[in-house]
């Protein structure tokens, strides 16, 4: 299927690794000009040569913290610079630190505020100008199922990723006059660091070894195995395409079935 995407600019927020970076791939593999972001230079490059060996794509990396203000704005302007603007945005963060409500003071309640939501605003606040100007332009917010449906534990996400939900609806009908379509995409259980790190902490809780609370969490998805980072980069890069030239202000889930079914 042809994407329509080729010669496009796509901003990734955190990219270098997990579902950032196969969203980014996917992008560079339709054809994109594609920024890649990370906090470390090391791996940003190496993510950013890498899309381009594998795809053929040109490739900016650029070292960003998106919970840092000046970063966010940092990482669009030289997008713009490099490839003359913003056509795709991709806001993507590896979420905010695991706990319940007891274990979480003023200080991480911050933390999830500055890296799960306003990254969000300041990233899409950058990024429209330019879309606007060209009458295109595609958001897609990297979510979590637990916008959705709470998932036990994390707490933060549950109440900062509905937040992105809630601010994505209101800007698809606010700028879908300007040709920019809004939507976000919502994984699962995917095999990435992030999800190791929940299931080192249930493996504790649980006293159980991190692998077998990962095998846990597999046999409570209906598929009984966990995402790969390319199944919800495909959903990504179609939400990204002309091919969903008639859907804004939706949430794709991507999880193998599991809502309704997590605990």
């Amino acid at each position: 299927m042809d994407t329509g995407i080729k010669g496009r600019v796509a901003v990734v927020a955190a990219s270098s690794k997990g579902l950032g970076y196969a969203i980014a791939h996917g992008l560079g593999a339709e054809g994109c000009r594609v920024v890649v972001s990370a906090r470390t230079e090391r791996d940003v490059r190496a993510g950013a040569e890498r899309i381009a060996a594998e795809t053929g794509a040109q490739t900016e990396p650029v070292v960003a913290d998106v919970s840092a203000p000046g970063d966010c704005e940092r990482l669009i302007a030289r997008a713009a610079e490099r490839f003359g603007g913003v056509d795709i945005l991709v806001t993507n963060t590896g979420g905010p630190p695991a706990g319940r409500f007891g274990e979480m003071g003023d200080d991480q309640w911050a933390v999830g505020f500055e890296s799960t939501l306003m990254n969000v605003v300041r990233l899409v606040r950058g990024a429209v100008p330019h879309m606007q100007r060209n009458g295109w332009g595609r958001i897609v917010n990297v979510t979590s199922l637990s916008a959705r449906q709470p998932i036990e534990g994390l707490l933060l996400s549950n109440a900062f990723r509905a937040a992105v939900h809630g601010l994505a609806k209101t800007l698809s009908r606010e700028l879908a006059p300007d040709g920019i379509l809004v939507n976000n995409v919502c994984p699962g259980m995917h095999e990435t660091d992030r999800l190791r790190h929940l299931a080192e902490i249930r493996g504790r809780e649980a006293g159980i070894s991190t692998e077998a609370a990962l095998g846990r969490l597999a046999e409570a998805i209906p598929l009984k195995r966990l995402g790969r980072p390319e199944e919800l980069a495909a959903a990504a890069v179609f939400l990204c395409s002309e091919r969903a030239s008639f859907i804004t202000g939706q949430s794709i889930i991507v999880d193998g079935g599991a809502s309704g079914f997590l605990s």
